[in-house]
């Protein structure tokens, strides 16, 4: 006799709700290990691999390749072989690898699976691809592994009562507006309560003398004939919610300074002529960045608005901005302040070539304290960054171009850069970003002073 387990999406760990069904890796008849990826799927971070904890053969796959599947939605069906009694059973609660995608944390603690019983004791399955369905032999001497824990088990509200609703965000949507997920019938599969759930019922219960009333509007671009829609999904969606989330919430002010950067960029050569490693203009302008974030530790925080504090870190952990076929990503380079230039540019071109291939992990694309942008590489000089929420600033870095200068008194043509700096303008006043801002121009222009920092 065999079970048939279900396996869902599970959650991909970073506040992330949905995923979209990239490639399948496996066909329904095929037998599966423990562990072994099913299914590649893409989410507003990146593309990763999802190994399934079960191990038997696959008697069913839920949506097609480019279907956008919420955490908690059915991926996979397995049947596995049933285990010889009740005891061997109990003991399996406790076996399998417990993972729930390669690098990013486990199932539940053990005190919490429960065991599932088969529902078909027959020696064969039926099962199911895109609406199609058919048998599939299913033998106890199949070479499959014994039946593991099933998925976590629905959260259930202080009265007892199990709700049907697995994402963090939609919980929390709810409680902030006082809704009762208890009373919600959700659209999802099996029930489950989606965002969009919430909002509909969010939106029912307004009263109808608040609602404005409606006047007359010009017709707005959507009406016009032609043109196309673009989904705002995938890095897409996730980099317009974050901004919005930024905008709304911190109240950032930007200032900047032209710099001369002619010896900076004579430093790079001489570095480079020596032999080794070449070093990258980004690695330096990010020994700049984590020397001025040791002076002003302000700009290296964010604020806990529940808590009324702003939170200083001890670790520079620095994002820089990178313009992938897929989008703008942010990798993050852990403890830059522990790094020297050698080390910051192989950080750098690892992370790089990780996000143009799509391989970033969610671990290195959040976890930030303050970000370099070096939007020079477009041919602009200047803007205004929007800082990546939650951190608290944002160094900007045009081109650097041959300009007229005054130096040393005479006019000469040397390589200026802008620098932009936008900061969070609750955890300080202008003095410290300004003495953030000019403490980098010094060392750009005069890398020596850097020297006295280290």
């Amino acid at each position: 006799m065999a079970q048939v387990l279900e396996f869902k999406l599970p959650d991909l760990g970073e506040g992330l709700t949905e995923a979209e069904i990239v490639r399948w890796l496996v066909q329904v008849g095929d037998v599966v290990a423990v562990d072994q990826p099913v299914v590649e799927v893409e989410t507003a971070k990146a593309m990763v691999e999802v190994p399934c904890p079960y191990g038997g053969v696959v008697t069913a796959r839920f949506g097609e390749e480019g279907t956008e599947l919420p955490v908690g939605a059915p991926l996979i069906t397995v049947a596995v072989g049933a285990p010889a009694s009740d005891a061997a059973e109990t003991a399996t609660d406790t076996a399998g690898s417990g993972n729930v995608l390669v690098g990013y944390g486990t199932s539940e603690a053990p005190a919490r699976r429960r065991r599932v019983r088969s529902a078909r004791p027959d020696p064969a399955v039926t099962v199911t691809v895109d609406g199609t369905a058919s048998m599939v032999p299913v033998s106890p001497a199949s070479p499959v592994s014994p039946a593991v824990p099933a998925s976590p088990a629905v959260p259930v509200e202080a009265s007892g009562g199990p709700v049907p609703v697995i994402s963090p965000l939609v919980r929390r949507l709810a409680r902030e507006n006082g809704l009762d997920l208890r009373k919600l019938r959700g659209s999802g599969p099996e029930g489950l309560i989606l965002r969009a759930d919430v909002e509909n019922a969010l939106r029912a219960t307004v009263p109808a003398e608040e609602a404005p009333e409606a006047a007359p509007q010009p017709a707005g671009p959507s009406a016009l004939p032609g043109g196309r829609r673009v989904p705002l999904k995938g890095v897409r969606g996730a980099v317009a919610d974050k901004l919005s989330r930024s905008r709304r919430e911190i109240p950032d002010a930007t200032c900047w300074v032209d710099a001369d950067a002619t010896e900076l960029m004579r430093a790079r050569t001489a570095m480079n002529a020596a032999g080794g490693p070449k070093i990258s203009l980004l690695a330096l302008l990010a020994r700049i960045c984590t020397a001025a974030l040791a002076r002003f530790p302000e700009l290296n925080s964010t604020v806990d608005q529940a808590a009324r504090e702003v939170v200083q870190f001890d670790q520079v952990h620095l994002g820089f901005a990178a313009q992938t076929e897929r989008g703008l990503v942010v990798p993050v380079v852990r403890d830059a302040h522990a790094r020297d230039a050698e080390g910051l540019t192989a950080e750098f071109v690892r992370l790089t070539e990780a996000g143009r291939q799509g391989r970033l992990t969610p671990a290195e694309l959040t976890g930030g304290t303050f970000t370099l942008n070096n939007y020079g590489v477009f041919g602009v000089d200047g803007s205004t960054p929007i800082i990546n929420h939650p951190e608290a600033a944002m160094l900007g870095v045009g081109r650097i171009v041959p300009k007229p200068w005054v130096h040393e008194g005479e006019l000469a043509v040397r390589q200026v850069v802008q620098l932009s700096l936008t900061f969070d303008h609750r955890v300080c006043d202008g003095g410290t970003a300004g003495g953030f801002l000019r403490h980098v121009a010094d060392c750009v222009e005069q890398p020596a002073v850097l020297l006295r920092t280290l």
